[in-house]
């Protein structure tokens, strides 16, 4: 392999270079229990608003971007979908602020994001389309379990249903998302990304800097 296509297929340092050899046997753990943990205040909160702000809108088809950052994507998401429900989330407030922008179609909410997902399925309210673009990778082959696809909770993401799409600008880390997804029972495929107009922040930096991008989209199944 040749020094650009190294490049191309790790952006980022890691003693990684390959899925990690344990994710199967890790999600398959993960999917024989039901994740539960307390759930913030703050985030209980958040998701109280946002059930209150879906009946007002008659319970819309909800569109949720988890790990919104500063809502870019989020208003991207509401341009794209028209006639439906969008919710951002992210941990930070401080990114969420950097949005100046307001809209009746979407809602920014600060909340983490799985407690956030346990509400939602308790709740039995249904995702029609779940984003999750350039989530934080964990380059470290020993942070795995802090990966989306390697945390106790991300079988919630079948539970809630619809469709679901990731993006990323490490090989790898997309590559793992796929084979998770798939184990959880979504069937879709992964594909290089060429990106016309950006929607986050990260996607904007990482295509001017020519890095090539991955986006698994899929469907649940099961």
């Amino acid at each position: 392999m040749d020094n650009d296509t190294q490049i191309q297929r790790s952006p980022l340092q890691s003693d990684q270079q390959a899925p990690h050899p344990d994710l199967e046997a890790l999600v398959i753990k993960h999917c024989r229990t039901l994740w539960r943990k307390p759930v913030p205040e703050h985030t209980r909160k958040a998701f109280d608003y946002a059930q209150d702000w879906l009946a007002e809108r008659g319970n819309p088809p909800l569109v949720l971007d988890s790990f919104c950052g500063t809502g870019m994507s989020t208003q991207r998401l509401a341009e794209h979908h028209k006639k439906i429900a969008v919710i951002g989330l992210d941990k930070s407030a401080h990114r969420l602020t950097k949005n100046t922008h307001s809209s009746d179609q979407y809602l920014l909410l600060r909340a983490e994001c799985e407690p956030f997902w346990q509400l939602l399925e308790i709740a039995k309210i249904k995702v029609a389309h779940h984003y999750l673009l350039y989530p934080n990778p964990w380059p470290k082959s020993s942070q795995l379990k802090r990966r989306v696809h390697g945390h106790p909770a991300f079988p919630l993401l079948a539970r809630l249903g619809g469709s679901i799409e990731m993006r990323s600008n490490w090989q790898v880390y997309a590559e793992e998302f796929a084979l998770a997804s798939t184990l959880i029972g979504f069937t879709g495929k992964l594909e290089r990304l060429e990106v016309s107009e950006p929607w986050t922040l990260f996607e904007k930096k990482y295509a001017e800097r020519n890095q090539t991008l991955w986006c698994f989209s899929g469907v649940f199944s099961s």
